[in-house]
């Protein structure tokens, strides 16, 4: 289909709505990773029923990369991430996503929403319990045992990345909190980088495939990476105590979905 002919099919209402939430899951994404809980179920929504589920996923892509690029820019000019934790978590997590990918078509589908859900309960429960958590930025290992845990976050989250992707940059920040001491604001700054990793891989694979509407994706990612640029300067003026609000935030709002979507395998 000609890539203008994609973008015909959906209404100036639709468009703005796409726009709109491409925005603000940008703006969320930055802060605190999650933002595919926003902008991939309005894709679903918006796209005809006849779009193939890699058109849904690519085109969501598209925007995500872009938001994600523009926010770990701005982070990165603000603070210098840490060799030893980037170069294994982007790796692992670019490894993990390959296989999460792979793995995506032997697992039943039914099965992820509920382990995910349950994960998240405890990723916000534990938080909520441990209120000077990641307040503080203090590392609590170094050299090796850094890089083995830094690249061991990379592969897990890299892997859920893969199988099902929503709440990826919020795994990656209370993982790097809980396991490595680190501040939310420095984990999220290697969060972006990381995530950034895993979602231009994705973008490669469904752009090979031709499932891209990009057209739609373009005009998306320019919405998402100015919600991205203005979230990210936004949590590195208020700090981490913002950014755990919001990571709390966006935690309960991502688990009531999920906690929707298993109900509904159900029923």
């Amino acid at each position: 289909m000609p890539l203008l002919d994609q973008l015909l099919q959906l209404s100036a209402l639709t468009l703005v709505l796409l726009i709109g939430a491409a925005f603000v899951a940008g703006w969320v994404d930055a802060v605190v990773g999650g933002g595919g809980l926003i902008q991939l179920p309005a894709l679903l929504t918006a796209l005809p029923a006849d779009a193939s589920t890699g058109a849904v996923l690519g085109t969501n892509k598209v925007a995500s990369a872009a938001g994600t690029a523009i926010s770990s820019w701005t982070y990165v000019r603000r603070i210098t991430p840490v060799v030893a934790t980037a170069v294994p978590l982007v790796l692992c997590a670019l490894a993990g996503s390959a296989l999460g990918a792979g793995l995506a078509s032997y697992l039943p589908r039914p099965w992820l929403s509920p382990i995910v859900l349950v994960a998240l309960l405890a990723v916000g429960t534990y938080t909520l319990l441990r209120p000077a958590m990641g307040l503080v930025h203090e590392p609590l290992h170094s050299g090796r045992a850094h890089v083995l845990r830094s690249g061991g976050i990379g592969g897990a989250v890299g892997v859920y990345d893969g199988i099902l992707g929503p709440g990826t940059g919020t795994f990656f920040i209370i993982a790097m909190v809980a396991l490595l001491g680190y501040g939310f604001l420095e984990a999220s700054v290697h969060a972006k980088v990381a995530n950034l990793t895993t979602n231009l891989g994705a973008l490669l694979v469904f752009g090979l495939q031709g499932e891209v509407w990009w057209i739609l994706g373009t005009v998306m990612a320019l919405a998402n990476l100015t919600g991205g640029y203005l979230g990210a300067r936004l949590a590195l003026k208020l700090g981490s105590r913002f950014v755990r609000v919001v990571f709390l935030v966006v935690t309960g709002a991502l688990a009531l979905r999920l906690a929707v979507d298993s109900v509904a395998l159900l029923t």
